[in-house]
């Protein structure tokens, strides 16, 4: 039977959307809602808070909560925690934590802080008049009507940093651009940087039309386009990066360490010209960077369109990632733009996000985005040494047996014969089935 449209969805409560859920798209068995119901929270008040961080909210989605211990990072020991579903890595960042420990551990720094948003309206008259007026008027009067909304931000330290005017009108015709940085502190900032672009918005509207310099047909001429923050932000960067004598380049593989610095860095070269490579190599990264964005409550979709962006400023797609041997030193780092927030939005909601960040250590924005940053390395760096050396699958393999034992229903001593099994052997899909059934059988 074909299924119905539904109309005021929203109005309904969750028992009602349930309801519907399991009639028009369930079966007999109800399973759908048993499914949806047992991912509830217990506590009443939980239930609710996990509710409204949403609309339309009828059941939990459960990730798991991960723990990579041993991180040293600028002499300071830190337990990074993940949120990921994919196996191997979390183990991964543990393992790269544990290589790096007695190496110095990881070293980071910030490049820089600013975030960007953006005007952007159509003006038919003469680009002069609006440049010079702009220059000596409406700049000024920009910061000076946004003083109410950027009064606590700048008690903190932050605020307005530049605003300027942008002509684009040889990429399109008659646009340009109010471009404004900010420093948002410890927010991720992005309702203070609406906020004000909105008001520049207003402010250039009625001004213009206030000014003489300008014909009625110049001032009817002007229309705002949009105003909103970009997820861009190259100059919001981190750089972490680790170090040592090439001869402490010691693997458990028995790969000498000169063949091991040496093959690193040409995997990282190889990433850095081929763009196939590098969606890999990156994607990989992301595994890091993400698990700890989204355990810690920011937004892993503008991070991951900022930093494939930057991955492609040059014109072409390349690795986030680099490495270089120099008189006996190898040397691997990493620059990322990471806007992250440890105060608004769900830092100060989530019970798991504040747990988070208490393992932590509270950190500021700041901190977080160099933990962060050492995470994605982390995961780069056990990629890489996996692939250079055993290859990618053994290790990833050994971590998705379980996966496929819980598919079959295997007992708990049928895990404990498998993981016996395949200590000595590399983990296939087809022989975890062909041994699966040969076990039951007997």
């Amino acid at each position: 039977m074909e299924n119905k449209i539904i109309e005021r969805f929203s109005k309904l409560n969750k028992a009602e959307k349930i309801n519907w859920l399991v009639r028009e798209y369930g079966d007999s068995s109800k399973e759908m809602e048993k499914i949806l119901t047992q991912y509830w929270n217990q506590e009443e008040d939980l239930q609710k808070l996990h509710e409204e961080f949403s609309e339309n909210t009828i059941s939990n989605f459960y990730m798991p909560f991960g723990i990579a211990p041993n991180f040293l990072i600028n002499g300071e020991i830190y337990a990074i925690p993940m949120v990921i579903e994919e196996s191997s890595v979390v183990a991964a960042a543990a393992k790269s934590a544990k290589f790096w420990l007695d190496k110095g551990g990881f070293k980071t720094s910030i490049v820089g802080v600013s975030k960007s948003g953006h005007v952007h309206f159509i003006f038919k008259g003469d680009k002069d008049k609006l440049n010079s007026w702009f220059s000596e008027y409406l700049r000024d009067e920009l910061f000076a009507k946004t003083g109410d909304i950027t009064k606590n931000m700048r008690s903190r330290g932050g605020g307005i940093l530049t605003i300027e005017l942008v002509d684009k009108t040889s990429e399109l015709e008659n646009y340009y651009q109010i471009q404004a940085t900010f420093d948002t502190r410890d927010s991720m900032g992005a309702n203070f940087i609406n906020s004000c672009l909105e008001q520049f918005a207003q402010v250039l509207k009625t001004e213009i039309q206030r000014n003489e310099l300008f014909s009625r047909e110049e001032k009817d001429s002007l229309q705002v386009i949009m105003s909103i923050l970009s997820n861009y932000t190259p100059e919001c960067l981190v750089c972490a990066e680790v170090s040592c004598k090439i001869e402490d380049l010691r693997d458990e593989s028995g790969i000498s360490p000169e063949e091991f610095a040496w093959k690193f860095r040409q995997a990282v070269q190889i990433a850095e010209i081929e763009p196939y490579r590098a969606t890999t190599h990156n994607k990989g990264i992301m595994n890091g960077v993400d698990s700890v964005v989204v355990a810690t409550g920011n937004d892993f979709r503008a991070v991951e369109a900022c930093v494939h962006t930057y991955a492609s400023r040059t014109g072409k797609y390349k690795s986030l990632t680099h490495c270089e041997i120099e008189n006996g030193i190898f040397r691997f780092w990493i620059n990322l733009p990471l806007a992250l927030g440890v105060v608004g939005g769900l830092t100060k909601l989530h019970p798991l996000v504040m747990v988070a960040l208490q393992i932590l250590k509270n950190p500021s924005a700041e901190k977080l985005m160099q933990i962060v940053a050492v995470a994605g390395l982390a995961q780069n760096f056990a990629a890489l040494r996996s692939l250079i050396t055993t290859g990618i699958q053994k290790g990833h393999m050994k971590m998705h047996l379980l996966n496929i034992l819980n598919q079959l229903e295997a007992t708990e001593e049928e895990k404990q014969y498998f993981i016996n099994f395949f200590k000595d052997k590399t983990v296939s899909h087809h022989l975890v089935i062909s041994e699966f059934h040969k076990l039951r059988n007997k």
